[in-house]
């Protein structure tokens, strides 16, 4: 019996790196470079259809509201004309970036938050008013009644203050409210002179 032998070899590309002693980059393969490709794509798309005209435009009440956010959780009270000097610098950069359909989106909603934030700054600058730090007692007032409230048990009513008298009262007061009996409140755009007792507000309760 003849056994016939056979030579089985095996072929092997060559690599011309190993001769150099490196290795080549790791390149993407052609099918996830597609997928980037078309990804982005799709991106560029989405991203160019959402800043059409009139598509942002609910977006900048969103972001008003964060300028009215922001505003509440400083630490400090802000300078009205800095908030004022900010919102101004903010609209002039979206003037600028008008003709940018990228850039203008951008810097009409940061426009948008600064405006929030100096309107709540200037509002609280406009209704700022002095206020009760300490109890008082046996004050003289006098003024005209603005509101008159009938309550279940006792009335209501807010004065605005033509003179008020006290010797432990350091705040330069414009109105207060008081309760007196009920049945007794004068109408308003009365002009009533009383002695009282005058507490602060109280303060904010935390939930």
């Amino acid at each position: 019996m003849v056994e016939q032998s056979r030579s089985r070899g095996r072929a092997e590309a060559w690599r011309p790196w190993i001769a150099a002693g490196r290795r080549p980059a790791l390149a993407w393969p052609q099918s996830l470079r597609d997928f980037a490709r078309r990804a982005a794509q799709r991106v560029r798309e989405w991203a160019t259809a959402e800043v059409a005209p009139g598509r942002l435009v609910p977006w900048l009440a969103i972001a008003f509201g964060c300028g009215t956010i922001i505003y509440f959780a400083v630490e400090q009270e802000p300078a009205p004309w800095a908030a004022a000097l900010l919102l101004a610098a903010t609209v002039a950069a979206a003037i600028l970036c008008r003709h940018r359909p990228f850039a203008l989106p951008a810097t009409v909603g940061i426009a948008a938050v600064a405006a929030g934030f100096a309107t709540a700054s200037i509002k609280r600058e406009i209704i700022a008013h002095p206020v009760l730090a300490a109890p008082v007692w046996n004050a003289e007032l006098a003024g005209f009644v603005e509101v008159r409230e009938e309550r279940e048990r006792s009335d209501r009513i807010v004065v605005r203050l033509e003179r008020i008298d006290s010797a432990r009262l350091n705040e330069r007061l414009e109105r207060v409210r008081v309760s007196v009996r009920k049945g007794t409140a004068p109408a308003v755009g009365s002009f009533v002179e009383f002695k009282a007792r005058l507490s602060p507000p109280l303060e904010p309760l935390r939930p």
